[in-house]
């Protein structure tokens, strides 16, 4: 999961256009209204397929290096998640392979798993695609982060999204462009299925990847949402992603007029103006994870996307720095060679926490989609437990 998203005021905000109804928003409703698009309501979960104990870090790479699974979810990226009020944990994946004889798609661009009770079920659209529906032929969705609101009998889901797009390159494993950031809303019945509310693209497509893709980890902390953006520069040499963050108060957070950016001493309505806080040269992923804990503030990600070989961990004392250099957490090189991807390292401070420690969670595929289709064990999340930094 990434650390914990300023998302919940798109819950409200989308909500009141789906009109749910809810006291909250008779109570007190958000300024800008979305004009999402409605999702299908007739989802259905999957049989159960029977996890064994998830007590530990062992027991998850357990889980996902011998569990078959079922036709619906063979492998998949990304691996965000949060906990639902009746127990269970809902994940949501990126580009996700099915089995051959699945009644639909083989790969679709995002997925859903409901975890709990020691069983795994997927979440099935009635048009067996995508979870997040794509948006046409060419443009789907993939997961960032995850959040939830809850409420009398169900939980409301938020699901921020990069829309991308599908390009001619001859690489296939990276033929595409990100288009912007995007939010679903799903609403989540205590032990039931969850139902897609509606999705929302958020600003114009633009794939100039020096531009900063907002949303790329947030944060919700003291009345604020925290936006933290990355940016690619069209650098010889220059691996890695820069990044920058904004700050809006939640009600508000689709008025980008009412965003605000760091510019290195003071919040300020300029978005070319936002200071960077860390330099590509060397720097993080295009998406990673910033969470708080014990007043202290940290970033984890890793080093130069696919080609950098540390997951590190950047410090800050307050949520727009200064942040250090960042300090090497452990190892996860990429073999591009050999085709073997390792990346999207995501921390998970909620999930078996333990002091000074965080478990996470990274991303495993192959350029080579045959030996992926053959072998789905290959594209599976796995997970470990870094000691951060003093």
């Amino acid at each position: 999961m990434r650390a914990r998203p300023a998302l919940l005021a798109l819950v409200a905000v989308l909500a009141v256009t789906v009109a749910t109804g809810l006291w909250w928003v008779q109570r007190d409703p958000p300024g800008p209204r979305a004009e999402g698009s409605l999702g299908d309501s007739s989802a259905r979960l999957t049989d159960c397929v029977e996890t064994g104990p998830l007590r530990s870090v062992d027991d998850a790479n357990r889980f996902v290096r011998s569990v078959r699974g079922n036709g619906a979810f063979q492998g998949a990226d990304v691996g965000a998640d949060v906990a639902l009020q009746d127990g269970r944990r809902l994940w949501v994946f990126g580009d996700t392979l099915r089995a051959a004889d699945f009644d639909g798609q083989r790969f679709v661009r995002n997925s859903m798993l409901v975890i709990g009770d020691g069983c795994a079920e997927a979440v099935v659209p009635q048009d067996h695609g995508a979870v997040v529906p794509d948006r046409d032929e060419r443009v789907g969705y993939w997961p960032m982060s995850v959040a939830r609101e809850e409420h009398d009998g169900f939980d409301l889901v938020a699901v921020g999204t990069q829309r991308v797009r599908t390009t001619d390159a001859p690489d296939g494993a990276f033929a595409f462009e990100s288009l912007g950031p995007s939010v679903a809303v799903f609403t989540v019945p205590a032990g039931g299925t969850p139902r897609l509310l509606a999705q929302r693209d958020l600003g114009d497509d633009d794939p100039d990847p020096a531009r900063p893709q907002w949303g790329a980890a947030a944060v919700v902390h003291d009345g604020w949402a925290y936006l933290y953006g990355t940016a690619r520069p069209d650098r010889e040499g220059v691996f890695g992603f820069s990044l920058r963050v904004a700050r809006v108060r939640p009600t508000d957070v689709l008025d980008l007029g009412a965003w605000r950016y760091w510019d290195g001493r003071r919040w300020q309505p300029r978005a070319d103006r936002a200071a960077v806080l860390v330099p590509a040269e060397r720097g993080v992923s295009q998406t990673l994870s910033v969470f708080e804990r014990d007043g202290r503030w940290y970033a984890l990600s890793k080093r130069d996307e696919f080609l950098g070989s540390e997951v590190a961990v950047w410090q800050a004392p307050s949520p727009a720095g200064p942040w250090d250099d960042g300090t090497a957490v452990a190892s996860l090189p990429s073999d591009v060679d050999a085709g073997e991807l390792r990346y999207m390292p995501l921390a998970h401070p909620d999930l078996h926490p333990e002091p000074g420690r965080v478990l996470v969670s990274y991303s495993r595929n192959d350029t080579d989609v045959t030996k992926v289709t053959a072998d789905p064990f290959r594209y599976r999340p796995a997970f470990m437990v870094v000691r951060l930094p003093g």
